[in-house]
């Protein structure tokens, strides 16, 4: 599993900077993880997934976590292989060397940031108006309007860009605090399935009840079912950018990502199956807020499903904001790199945050939030957003295991993991289906994804112009390593 050698990576990165400092032991690196992964995926889309599978909801997301589990064996290798605070963009350019594919995979991975946002957004809108709800001595589970949950989610949004405008002072403690709080949600619906079980109010007979949808056979409905569910495990593929920030990388990487996806994995099928257990199918897959339905129907004589709402507030609150940042940081890079317009390198000053960038991002969210919510069926909008999510990191998770095949022919000088050949081999044929239309994804997905990368394709173009025709100079990515690296992470995740 591992090459000859015991040398770690040089003293300094390829800008002649010294190495930042590895601070992050087992314990700091599994909490990072888990909490990237838990967070709006299993409170936003657990309904939608109801709506494809009925009631094996728990299958999509077991083989979810199966394809996340081959693509990470292929992060693993790549990242102990190349320990720099970098991702997929990096290992693109390695096995590549193409500067603008590598372009288009980091502006890809920049978009799922801003679909994931959207997708909290909404998440939020639809925990705030619930809990509003309770306060004023309503339902916490009656569906709000959709234009209240669009309105919610455009302030939220707006919140978001202010906050990042500002500058967050992010720490460790911050982290787990907040991981604590997510997990603590799953933890409670976790047990008030458990707590319904001694009640009587369980039914896990639906637990093994396909109702597909009447145009899908039963393989189709599983594979979009997976397509959505996938939403919920992206966050492990982050990890990687903490590279030169933990100890050992290439002992500790291994056993701690495949320990925090296992962690996750099993959270999740555990809440899925008390979710249908507690709520049919049908009723779960009504409105954006699933799990609240689920601790109401569990516990409803117990305060806690009157304070659940706030706790997935919380939850999906964090996960937009740093998907929000990172898209911004990851815009801010690319133009700092001259592959972007210079303009969306403009940094603010005093607070030292890239507010064109930030305001750029936002534009894109604001107008996906829009876009959905003038469908007719303004339910699917956490369907959609998810699923975009999903279905861009899926081709980005496609490249990256091609890249981890075909840079075993490029030998370093270190000890690093190696995966099982097959396992790569497998996880690409498996996220390339997932992005195809075989899968049975909504075809809307493909035209949203089709738009933001045509933006990112117009501006390249621009760029491109610009480069040539006034400085006369060629248009490429200068360093890859950066991209995704530790120049576009804000200074407070560096100190």
């Amino acid at each position: 599993m591992a090459e000859s050698s015991t040398s770690t990576v040089g003293a300094d990165t390829p800008l002649h900077q010294p190495e930042l400092k590895r601070v992050m032991g087992p314990k700091l690196l599994l909490l990072f993880i888990v909490g990237d992964i838990l967070g709006t995926g299993i409170y936003a889309v657990t309904g939608n997934v109801a709506n494809q599978v009925g009631g094996v909801v728990w299958l999509p997301f077991l083989i979810a976590f199966i394809v996340a589990t081959l693509t990470a064996f292929s992060y693993l290798e790549l990242v102990t292989k190349y320990p720099q605070a970098a991702g997929a963009a990096l290992y693109t350019h390695k096995a590549f060397g193409l500067h603008f594919v590598t372009f288009l995979v980091c502006f890809t991975v920049m978009c799922s940031g801003i679909t994931s946002a959207s997708t909290a957004s909404r998440a939020f809108a639809a925990n705030l108006a619930a809990f509003a709800s309770v306060v004023r001595g309503g339902d916490a589970v009656a569906d709000p309007s959709p234009a209240l949950i669009l309105t919610l989610a455009l302030l939220f949004m707006f919140l978001v860009a202010a906050v990042n405008l500002r500058g967050v002072a992010e720490s460790v403690n911050t982290n787990i605090v907040l991981t604590l709080v997510e997990l603590s949600g799953l933890l409670i619906v976790i047990f008030v399935g458990l707590y319904a079980v001694t009640q009587g109010k369980a039914d896990f007979s639906r637990v093994v009840i396909f109702d597909t949808p009447e145009d899908k056979s039963i393989f189709v409905a599983v594979t979009a079912g997976t397509s959505l569910a996938f939403f919920a495990m992206v966050g492990f593929e982050d990890s990687v950018n903490m590279a030169e920030e933990v100890k050992e990388p290439e002992r500790i990487f291994p056993k701690i990502m495949l320990t925090g996806l296992g962690i996750t994995g099993l959270i999740y099928i555990l809440v899925s199956i008390t979710a249908i257990a507690l709520v049919p199918a049908g009723e779960l897959g009504q409105g954006e807020a699933p799990l609240t339905k689920v601790v109401a129907a569990g516990a409803p004589g117990i305060p806690i499903d009157n304070v659940f709402p706030l706790i997935a507030m919380f939850a999906v609150a964090n996960s937009a904001l740093i998907n929000m940042m990172m898209a911004s940081r990851l815009l801010y890079g690319m133009a700092k790199q001259q592959v972007l317009p210079p303009v969306l390198g403009r940094v603010l000053e005093g607070r030292r945050t890239p507010w064109v960038a930030i305001l750029f991002t936002t534009a894109i969210a604001v107008g996906l939030l829009l876009y959905v919510g003038s469908l007719e069926n303004a339910g699917s909008a956490i369907s959609l957003l998810g699923g975009t999510t999903a279905l861009l990191l899926l081709g980005v998770f496609t490249v990256v295991n091609i890249c981890c095949l075909v840079l075993r022919r490029d030998s370093v000088g270190h000890r690093h993991f190696r995966a099982p050949t097959v396992l790569p081999i497998i996880g690409a044929i498996c996220c390339a289906y997932l992005v195809t239309p075989l899968s049975g994804r909504d075809p809307q997905q493909y035209v949203i994804a089709g738009l933001l990368l045509a933006v990112g394709v117009v501006l390249w173009l621009i760029t491109f112009f610009i480069n040539r025709a006034m400085w006369g100079r060629q248009t490429y990515v200068k360093n890859p390593e950066a991209l995704e690296g530790s120049e576009t992470k804000p200074q407070s995740l560096r100190d």
